[in-house]
This record gives structure tokens, C-alpha cells and sequence, in this order.
């Protein structure tokens, strides 16, 4: 005679009643949702509105309200009443320094930055892929009046700036394939490339020179010069870019500080966790 034993599922512990379980997911799911908002206004610099979050989230309004309201007690998020508008908080700044320091962008790749740029006089980029973005992650601003406004934490067009054509360049094969087939190719300024073909033959020019140039192609009056930070197997974990202003430098100028970077990017390489 056989029994029959009804057993737990494997995501629902013994001793906990599937009503738990429920509740445990719902849980998780706003958590989830809560952070898919954070996300939301990290590309929103100047803020959004409720609603606005609630459209891009495809969230009920009430849901984005609550979950705002939770993100904003505890610094998360700011608000702005004035405007009524939502914008990222000191805490998420406070973990993002945590992050960068964990993975040695604060204390091991500043000074190599800082080198580099008393050596050229101006502004020093290092930046990492964030999907089809690139995450600018340490700058050093040259001595100059006039300053490039990538700031730590920006991110930014993968195909119009120098050091996002050199992560997509020195990608592994198979995510580089995936890029120049999936990339938006967005035009931020009358010199981006907005072709897909011709994107292609960029990064494969980039390939061969071993390094990337944007010439006012993401923002009017900038050029920079970008190379990868390669690990062992030869793919880029992170670029390092110098950029200037159109007026006091030219393109060859700029890429005369190729030979530099390279060097630098090399030190770099050899200390920086190859995340």
C-alpha cells in the first residue's frame, strides 16, 4: 500500500505556508520595481516628475508614488518641490563612491590620471561599459578655464564618444557583433554617425589604429582620444580618454597624446580589478 506525500516546492521552504511565500514575493517584486526606478532617474539628470516615472516604468501612478515616497525617506531620492520633481540622492552617490573605491577607481586610478593630465594639460576620462552606455567612472579636469562636463557617474552614448567606440571596439567578438548590430544610433550632433555600416567601419578602423577619436560627434566644440584598458585575453574592460575643446587643440595635437594614454592605460591595466 502506497502513501501519498504532498512535499514543498522547491522555492517554498517546509515550514513556510505558501501565503508567506506569496507575500515574500511580492516583497521582492517591489524591490525590484523600487530599483528599476532608481535606474529610470540615473538618466534623468535634471529630474522627473512623477508621472513622468510612472509612464517611462509602466507602473500604476499609485505604485511609483509609494515607492518614490519609500526611495525618498531614505535618501535615495530627492525631491524638489519647486519643480515637483524627483532626482537621485546622496545615498545612491555615498554607495557609488563605496563601488568605486572597491574596485580601485578612486585611490589606484587617480593618480595615474592626475599624471596624465599634468602632462597634457587636459581633462583625463576613465570609463566602463554599462550595457549600451558607457559609465564614466574617474576624471581629472585639466587646468584650464573652460572644463568637460563628464562627471563621475555620467553616462553616456556608446557610438559618439571616443571612449565608448573603444569599449565597443576591443568588446569580446561575439558582444561586439551584438553591439554594432543593436546599438541605437542616435544623432546627438551633425557629425554623429548614424549609419549603421558605416558605425561598422569606424570600429574596425578603431581596431587597426588602437585607439578612437570623437570629433564633435557628441557634443559641439569637443573632440576627445580614447584607448582600451585590455585584459589578459586582449578585450577592453575600461577606456581612458583625453578631451579638449575645439579651439585649443587639433585633431593631430590630440592624438599626439595617443603614445601617453596608451602607457598609462597599460599601468591601469595591470592594477585594476579586469571586471
Amino acid at each position: 500500500m502506497s502513501v501519498n506525500q504532498t512535499t514543498a516546492p522547491d522555492d517554498v521552504a517546509a515550514d513556510e505556508s505558501p501565503a508567506k511565500a506569496g507575500r515574500s514575493a511580492d516583497r521582492t517584486d517591489m524591490v525590484g520595481k523600487a530599483l528599476g526606478l532608481l535606474v529610470l532617474l540615473g538618466d534623468e539628470p535634471r529630474g522627473a516628475s512623477a508621472a513622468e516615472i510612472s509612464r517611462r516604468a509602466q507602473l500604476p501612478f499609485s505604485t511609483t508614488y509609494r515607492l518614490l515616497g519609500s526611495l525618498t525617506r531614505d535618501g535615495f531620492v530627492d525631491y524638489e518641490p519647486d519643480g515637483r520633481r524627483y532626482h537621485l540622492g546622496l545615498r545612491i552617490f555615498q554607495l557609488g563612491q563605496r563601488v568605486s573605491n572597491h574596485h580601485g577607481f578612486a585611490g589606484t586610478a587617480l593618480p595615474v590620471l592626475r599624471r596624465v593630465t599634468e602632462q597634457t594639460g587636459e581633462a583625463t576620462i576613465l570609463s566602463v561599459r554599462d550595457g549600451h552606455h558607457h559609465l564614466t567612472v574617474n576624471k581629472v579636469d585639466g587646468p584650464q578655464m573652460f572644463r568637460v562636463t563628464s562627471d563621475p557617474g555620467h553616462l553616456g552614448s556608446l557610438s559618439t564618444t571616443a571612449v565608448g567606440k573603444a569599449l565597443v571596439a576591443f568588446a569580446e567578438d561575439a558582444e561586439r557583433e551584438k553591439l554594432l548590430a543593436e546599438l541605437p544610433l542616435e544623432p546627438l550632433t551633425e557629425k554623429s554617425i548614424t549609419d549603421r555600416d558605416a558605425f561598422r567601419a569606424e570600429i574596425e578602423l578603431v581596431r587597426r589604429r588602437g585607439f578612437a577619436v570623437m570629433d564633435e560627434e557628441n557634443e559641439a566644440g569637443m573632440r576627445a582620444v580614447a584607448v582600451p584598458l585590455l585584459n589578459s585575453q586582449g578585450h577592453a574592460f575600461a577606456s581612458l580618454a583625453t578631451a579638449v575643446p575645439v579651439f585649443r587643440l587639433s585633431l593631430d595635437g590630440l592624438e599626439a597624446h595617443v603614445p601617453l594614454l596608451q602607457e598609462a592605460a597599460a599601468e591601469l591595466a595591470a592594477r585594476l580589478p579586469q571586471r
